[in-house]
């Protein structure tokens, strides 16, 4: 197929044509009714299986919630691994000024995602006793890789942050999934319409807001990570990931990044699609 938009629509009918698959358990990390965490517990005998953390992409914006990616974390529950399917609060309509739906709530969208992984140690052990708490890995997709970047670069943060933590998170690694890893870059291309201005707060806080939020920032963090992204996506084009990864590189880290020919921005999360085995063999690399 020729045409990069009438690809990608095919792409992206193909990933959410699947039924959303009903987590075993789900669990409150916090008050809201966004503030929950689906688990999929490892099929067959998989006692020890690593944990995936997985956050969901959707440009942080709220019509986009975690059941699109379960059948994604369903195929990785089918590969032995035990499955920590996140939700967190997303940006909505804002009819007071005519538009929406922004992407993301400062600092709303953070606040969940820290507090999340902060919790998932003690929820796991109750709802997924076959896990491995010590072969921790976090995926994410397109806004979601963005998070999973995040989350592992906690420590990195100024010590006066909320969300800093003294010391790194205790994870295998990071496998990001086209993730907009790069603010700067992201908002020289419009990815997704803007959705990197909207979730710091406007362009005129990415200069104040990115050494919080941008996963290219805050490098090095010391956790093994890797990057996987199609070269035909152009919802978010793979010169956001080469940044992250040159980023990576000039602060002497070095950044997997696993690109995939003839491939767009939905079949890393399409269990149909031979992208999606890739993605599932980059986690067990770092996994085992």
């Amino acid at each position: 197929m020729h045409d990069p938009a009438a690809r990608d629509a095919a792409e992206a009918a193909a990933a959410f044509s699947h039924p959303p698959v009903p987590p075993d358990t789900t669990a409150p990390y916090g008050p809201h009714p966004d503030q929950v965490v689906d688990f999929y517990a490892p099929r067959g005998d998989a006692d020890g299986a690593p944990l995936v953390v997985a956050l969901h992409g959707g440009a942080w914006r709220e019509r986009y919630d975690r059941a699109h990616l379960t059948p994604f974390v369903d195929f990785l529950a089918r590969r032995g691994f035990a499955v920590a399917n996140v939700e967190y609060r997303r940006g909505g309509l804002l009819p007071q000024q005519g538009r929406g739906p922004v992407a993301g709530r400062w600092p709303d969208t953070f606040d969940d995602v820290a507090a999340a992984l902060d919790a998932l140690p003690e929820l796991a052990r109750t709802h997924l006793p076959a896990a491995d708490l010590r072969r921790t890995v976090i995926t994410g997709h397109s806004a979601g890789g963005h998070l999973a970047l995040w989350a592992a670069a906690r420590h990195v943060l100024p010590p006066g942050s909320p969300w800093h933590t003294p010391a790194a998170a205790s994870l295998r690694g990071v496998v990001a999934l086209a993730p907009i890893a790069d603010f700067t870059t992201a908002v020289a291309l419009d990815v997704c319409d803007g959705a990197v201005a909207q979730l710091i707060g406007g362009k005129q806080q990415l200069g104040v807001r990115a050494a919080a939020a941008d996963p290219a920032v805050l490098l090095p963090t010391g956790v093994a990570t890797t990057l996987v992204q199609g070269r035909d996506d152009i919802v978010v084009p793979q010169a956001v990931a080469e940044a992250y990864v040159d980023a990576a590189a000039r602060a002497g880290e070095t950044v997997g990044f696993t690109l995939l020919e003839g491939v767009g921005h939905f079949p890393l999360i399409d269990p149909a699609a031979d992208a999606c085995a890739v993605v599932a063999e980059e986690i067990a690399q770092l996994a085992y």
